[in-house]
C-alpha cells in the first residue's frame, strides 16, 4: 500500500513496546517486575464504578454531544474554577476518550507547517510525535537534574522566536517527577505575553503532588485566554481504561476542538462520563489515600536507588515516577534497560524513550506494590555490584 508520508513523522511509546517484551518472557517462564508502565495499580473507587453502573440502568447508553454531557463540562469546569483559584465557564471544557486527544487536538487546531514548538525533554514522546504529524518544529528544552527537572527560563527565552506558536509544559511531569516552581511559571507566563504564543500546560498528575499544593499557569493574569490544561481522570482516579479525559481552553477554541471531536470519535462514551461527574464531585478520600502509599513507595524506591553504585536517584516531588542518574555505570540508558530487563528480570525504561536529554537516564514507576519495589531493588542492586 501506498500510505501517505505524513505517517512517517508518528512516533510511538516505548512503555507499550516494552510491556509486551516483558510479556513475552513472561510467557517463557520468566519473573518480570514491572516498573515500565505509567499505571496505577489500584482499582477505581467503588463510588465511581457504581455510579458508572446506575448511568447504565439509567439509559446513557446513546451518543452525547461532541463537546461532552453539560453535567461532566459542569463538573470539571467547577473544580478547576475551585482547584486553580480561576474562573472557568462549562462552555471552554471539552471532554475527550482520554486526555491524549487533547495534545492531538491542539496540534491539529493551533499549529501551522513551520510554527515552532518548544516542549520538555525529556518528556512524554506524543508531544513530539504531533508536532511532527503536524510538519510544525519541534524545539525541545532541556530538564535540568540540578533544577529538580525543572527547565532554566533564560534557555527558554532563548529558544522563543517569532515563529513560536506554542509552548508545552508538564507538570508534575513525566518521566522524572519534577514540579515547576513559581518563579518559572511566572517567567513563562511573561514570556507568553510578550511574545503572543500559546502554552499547552499538561497537568494530568495535578493531584499527585508530595509537598505543598499544585501550580497553575492558568491562574496568572493574562493567561487563561492563551491557555489550555490538559486534564483527565486516568491517574488521580485509577481509571485508566476508562478513557476519560478533557481541556479547558479558551472558548473560540473550544467551539473548533467539539468540531474535530465531531469528526474523529463523534462523542466520549456517555457513562463513563457520568462515572466522571461522580470522581470529580464525590469523596476525594481513595486519592489522599494513592497519594499517600505513593509517597511512601518514592521514598522507598529513592532510598534503594541511591544506595546502588553508579546511580543517583533526584527525589520527586510529584507523579509516580523517579528517573535516576546511571551515567556512573557505565552503561548507555537502552543498555541498562536490556540489562535489567534480561538479568535482573525488572522491565524499565530507557530515558532516551523520552527524547535526547534522557540519554544516562532511565525511567522507573513506582505504581507497583512495595514488596515488588523492594524485590525490584535487590535484583537491580545484585547484578549491579
Amino acid at each position: 500500500m501506498r500510505y501517505a508520508q505524513r505517517m512517517t513523522n508518528l512516533g510511538t511509546e516505548t512503555a507499550f513496546e516494552v510491556l509486551a517484551r516483558a510479556r513475552r518472557l513472561e510467557a517463557q517462564g520468566r519473573r518480570i517486575v514491572h516498573l515500565e508502565i505509567g499505571e496505577p495499580d489500584f482499582d477505581t473507587p467503588r463510588n465511581i464504578k457504581d455510579a458508572a453502573i446506575q448511568a447504565l440502568n439509567n439509559g446513557y447508553t446513546h451518543y452525547g454531544p461532541s463537546a461532552g454531557l453539560p453535567d461532566l463540562r459542569e463538573a470539571a469546569a467547577e473544580y478547576i474554577a475551585t482547584d486553580r483559584g480561576v474562573t472557568v465557564d462549562p462552555a471552554q471544557v471539552i471532554v475527550t476518550p482520554g486526555a491524549k486527544p487533547i495534545i492531538f487536538f491542539t496540534a491539529l487546531s493551533l499549529l501551522d507547517e513551520g510554527d515552532e514548538v518548544i516542549y520538555p525533554n525529556p518528556g512524554f514522546p506524543i508531544y513530539e510525535s504531533m508536532i511532527d504529524f503536524v510538519g510544525a518544529k519541534r524545539v525541545p528544552l532541556k530538564l535540568d537534574e540540578e533544577r529538580g527537572f525543572a527547565f532554566d527560563p533564560d534557555d527558554l527565552s532563548r529558544l522563543v522566536t517569532e515563529r513560536t506558536k506554542l509552548v508545552v509544559i508538564n507538570s508534575p511531569q513525566n518521566p522524572t517527577g519534577g514540579v515547576l516552581p513559581q518563579d518559572v511559571l511566572d517567567r513563562l507566563a511573561k514570556l507568553a505575553i510578550e511574545n503572543d504564543f500559546y502554552v499547552l500546560a499538561d497537568e494530568i498528575y495535578s493531584q499527585i503532588i508530595y509537598e505543598g499544593t499544585h501550580r497553575s499557569i492558568y491562574a496568572i493574569d493574562g493567561m487563561p485566554e492563551r491557555t489550555i490544561i490538559l486534564e483527565g481522570h486516568s491517574k488521580a482516579y485509577a481509571m485508566t481504561g476508562w478513557r476519560l479525559g478533557y481541556g479547558i481552553m479558551p472558548r473560540e477554541m473550544a467551539a473548533k476542538v467539539a468540531k474535530l471531536m465531531t469528526n474523529s470519535n463523534s462523542c466520549t462514551c456517555s457513562f463513563t462520563q457520568m462515572a466522571g461527574v461522580e470522581a470529580l464531585r464525590g469523596p476525594q478520600d481513595s486519592v489522599a489515600e494513592m497519594v499517600r502509599e505513593f509517597r511512601a513507595r518514592r521514598d522507598l524506591i529513592v532510598e534503594g536507588l541511591n544506595g546502588i553504585a553508579g546511580v543517583r536517584c533526584h527525589r520527586p516531588a510529584g507523579a509516580f515516577y523517579v528517573f535516576p542518574n546511571i551515567t556512573g555505570t557505565g552503561r548507555t540508558s537502552k543498555e541498562m534497560e536490556n540489562f535489567l530487563m534480561e538479568e535482573a528480570g525488572v522491565a524499565v525504561l530507557a530515558g532516551t524513550s523520552f527524547g535526547e536529554f534522557g540519554e544516562g537516564y532511565i525511567r522507573l514507576s513506582y505504581a507497583n506494590s512495595q514488596d515488588n519495589i523492594r524485590l525490584a531493588l535487590e535484583q537491580m542492586a545484585s547484578v549491579l555490584s
